[in-house]
């Protein structure tokens, strides 16, 4: 038996399978497809995981609802293979308390990605529903999964953490394109491509030449290549003038930072580190003018601590700011008690006067607040960061006035992950601050994961991005997404960079997700015609 008849044997095993086999099959695709996100980006195996997938829709059941429950099944069991390994990590942020969270972490690591699992099962189902016979049913299944991946970022307040475009972030110059369709428009990218060898086992009977959708499908990745890296040498890192930052990296322990009794301990960590000198011809925290310390990086309501606001007055020197994150407390009468308060980023001058502040808008949920808090609140439940009430949103995004720099857009944790919706087009920043504390996560792939979606963000925006992580990583990088200087995951120390220029306005810039729906769109139409002629033969 030649090797293509023996392929061809394999692949309809995969079709015909059923029950716990095809189950399992689904799952380890699933899993495998896990390895195209940070730190591995074996994008490769993708050619294989997504043609696995067309394979499984392929061979749902035909019947009165024309396969679609047994399609839902299978995209279900790929997106819980695919979820539990790429979010494994979440589990960890259930151990800093571990006495009054441990319990949850089975319902943490399975139920997250069982939920979200849903949307890859809508996918499939939406790709069986329209299903054409023909190559075309790749488009299908790219055009759905994208629809099914923007559902998955919005719906519930969103979490469209490792959607699939971010599979094609890796060579940099690839990641380009993001610049003019977004996120999503490298989703349907991604799906198209790396499902394109699935239509190989069609056979080139009445004149189908099924090599030919694979070969386009490897001219768009050449297309792609080919622009990033045009991109990418047309636009060489320039520097602000004049503007100095110096990031601060404690590496502290969660326990550590949610601690009262641990004030004075974080806060001389911070004030040494800060003017730590970075090498021989460092001066400390005079080298810089703009200082910025990670998300939560107090145990205690900062400007409520008059001791620890002249502390910082005294470790600036005249010129330097601080931008920092703190929890902060709401504006209340003397004597009420505080039960809530807000995430927020500080922009503090020498002398200790807070210029500017933001408070974050998108809340993490079960972290910063519960749905149905008070219900739940009733029942024992709390987040994990123990705020009574949940955190408070804030209610506006702008722009931050920082002396001695561009405006800056603020941006708290994963705030960084929502495409399309942290930029105004009417005032548009001259960079990004991300102020994170993914030490939640430990020495995980979940901080890894996190740096390449921001990353995407500065690519998308044609912005440079300043990220202070408390355990890192913490990084700076370029308006087309180059890491200009970083420091590594589990490392204390401070980074000393200038501040990357932003460039003109990119096309996604301009025209948000636009161009992505039409593709989108055009996809549909394809597949809808041929569906529609196929039946009216």
């Amino acid at each position: 038996m030649r090797f293509s008849d023996k392929l061809r044997a394999a692949v309809l095993a995969i079709i015909l399978t059923w029950g716990w086999k095809r189950a399992a099959l689904a799952i380890l695709a699933g899993a495998l497809s896990a390895l195209a996100m940070a730190p591995f980006n074996a994008w490769p195996v993708l050619f294989l995981t997504f043609s696995v997938a067309v394979w499984l829709i392929d061979g749902a059941a035909a019947g009165r609802w024309n396969g679609v429950p047994a399609a839902a099944l299978s995209g279900f069991w790929f997106g819980l293979g695919y979820f539990v390994p790429g979010l494994y990590w979440v589990g960890y942020a259930f151990f800093v308390d571990a006495q009054t969270f441990a319990w949850l972490t089975p319902f943490a690591v399975l139920g997250l990605p069982s939920y979200l699992a849903l949307f890859t099962a809508f996918g499939f189902a939406l790709a069986r529903l329209i299903w054409p016979r023909d190559a075309s049913r790749v488009l299908a299944l790219a055009a759905s999964l994208t629809i099914a991946e923007w559902l998955r970022g919005h719906v519930l307040t969103g979490f469209p953490w490792n959607a699939f475009g971010y599979a094609l972030s890796e060579p940099l110059a690839l990641a380009q394109t993001a610049s003019l369709i977004g996120l999503w428009g490298m989703t349907f990218l991604a799906v198209a491509i790396f499902a394109s060898p699935a239509v190989l086992i069609d056979g080139s009977s009445r004149g189908r030449k099924p090599w030919r959708t694979p070969v386009a499908a490897l001219a768009v990745l050449a297309a792609m290549l080919v622009f990033g890296t045009i991109r990418l040498s047309r636009e060489p890192t320039r520097m602000v003038a004049n503007t100095k930052l110096r990031i601060m990296q404690p590496d502290l322990q969660q326990d550590a930072k949610f601690n009262y009794s641990a004030k004075a301990e974080v806060m001389q960590r911070y004030l040494t580190l800060s003017d730590r000198a970075s090498g021989p011809q460092s001066t400390g925290v005079r080298d810089a003018n703009i200082l910025i310390w990670p998300e939560s990086a107090f145990p205690f309501f900062l400007t409520r601590e008059a001791d620890a606001m002249a502390q910082i007055a005294d470790l600036l020197p005249k010129g330097t700011v601080l931008i920092t994150g703190s929890v902060r407390a709401p504006d209340l009468p003397p004597g009420v008690r505080i039960t809530r308060a807000y995430n927020s980023i500080y922009v503090i001058d020498h002398d200790g006067s807070v210029l500017s502040i933001y408070d974050k808008l998108h809340l993490v949920p079960f972290g910063e607040f519960l749905p149905f808090q008070e219900w739940m609140e009733k029942l024992g439940f709390v987040q994990l960061t123990k705020v009574t009430g949940g955190f408070i949103p804030g209610t506006i995004r702008r722009t931050l006035d920082v002396p001695g720099a561009p405006r800056a857009l603020p941006l708290i944790c994963y705030e960084a992950i929502f495409p399309g919706s942290i930029v105004s087009r009417d005032d548009r920043p001259g960079w990004i601050i991300n102020v994170t504390n993914d030490g939640w996560f430990g020495l995980s792939t979940g901080p890894y994961q996190h740096l390449q979606q921001a990353r995407m963000r500065s690519i998308e925006e044609g912005l440079p991005m300043v990220r202070a992580a408390n355990t890192g990583i913490s990084a700076v990088i370029d308006p087309v997404g180059r890491i200009v200087a970083h420091l590594g995951l589990g490392i204390e120390g401070v980074l000393d960079a200038g501040l990357p220029s932003a460039i003109a306005p990119t096309i996604y810039a301009r025209s948000g997700n636009i161009p992505a729906a039409v593709i989108v769109i055009v996809a549909l139409a394809i597949v809808l015609r041929r569906r529609f002629l196929r039946r009216k033969a």
